[in-house]
């Protein structure tokens, strides 16, 4: 199983989102380092939406999300974008 699926197996057991995207933006940081040419699972986006982070600061939700993905790290995993929000939050 590839990191990606790792980490959303993770979030759905632990989170139960109502919402949940991850997007591989590996490919964009390509050359940022001159071993580094933008393949693999290294640099994601997460898009998550819900209930267990109602009432929680960005900083508590973005630690949650961070705990989660420790594993992963040590994989290969280098940086996470994260958008989490709870449902009272969406327009």
């Amino acid at each position: 199983m590839g990191i990606i699926q790792d980490i959303e197996d993770k979030i759905r057991r632990k989170l139960k989102p109502a919402a949940l995207e991850i997007v591989n933006e590996s490919h964009l940081h390509a050359g940022h380092q001159e071993t580094f040419d933008g393949t693999g699972e290294t640099h994601l986006r997460i898009r998550i939406v819900a209930d267990a982070f109602e009432g929680l600061s960005r900083i508590e939700r973005h630690r949650r999300l961070n705990a989660l993905v420790t594993a992963e790290m040590d994989k290969g995993l280098h940086a996470i974008a994260i958008e989490a929000k709870a449902p009272s939050e969406l327009a």
